[in-house]
C-alpha cells in the first residue's frame, strides 16, 4: 500500500473570481479550463489542466490567500513566463533560496495565493 501520485491540487478563491482565475491560469500560465462535474459546478470555482497536472480552484466563503502553502509547477522558459506575468501586473518574488538543479520564482495569483514556478537547469 502506498501513495501512487497526485490527482490534483486545490487552491481557494473568493466567490465570483472565476474570470480572474481564467485570465491568470489560462492566459498567463497556459492551463486549459476543464469542466467541473455538474453537481460540483453549482458551488462555483474552476478546474484547470496542463498535461498531467490538474488544478482546482474552490470558492471559500471566508477566503484568505495561501501565502505560505503552495503548489509548485515545473515549467520551461521561466524567464519569459515571469516577464509575461509581471507585464500583466501580477506580483512575483524571485528572492528564493537556491535549490539544486532549479531556477525558481514565487508568483501570486489574482487572489494572493502563492505559486512556485520551477525550471530545471
Amino acid at each position: 500500500m502506498g501513495i501512487l501520485g497526485i490527482d490534483h491540487v486545490q487552491l481557494a478563491m473568493p466567490e465570483g473570481g472565476e474570470e480572474k482565475a481564467l485570465v491568470f491560469f489560462v492566459n498567463l500560465l497556459g492551463f486549459k479550463e476543464i469542466p467541473k462535474p455538474p453537481e460540483l459546478a453549482k458551488r462555483g470555482g474552476a478546474w484547470f489542466e496542463a498535461g498531467t497536472v490538474q488544478l482546482h480552484l474552490g470558492v471559500e466563503k471566508d477566503f484568505r490567500p495561501a501565502r505560505k502553502a503552495h503548489p509548485a509547477f515545473v515549467v520551461d522558459d521561466l524567464d519569459a513566463l515571469i516577464s509575461k506575468i509581471q507585464s500583466a501586473g501580477f506580483e512575483t518574488d524571485p528572492t528564493q533560496p537556491p535549490l539544486a538543479g532549479y531556477n525558481r520564482v514565487h508568483v501570486f495569483d489574482p487572489f494572493g495565493n502563492r505559486i512556485e514556478l520551477m525550471e530545471k537547469v
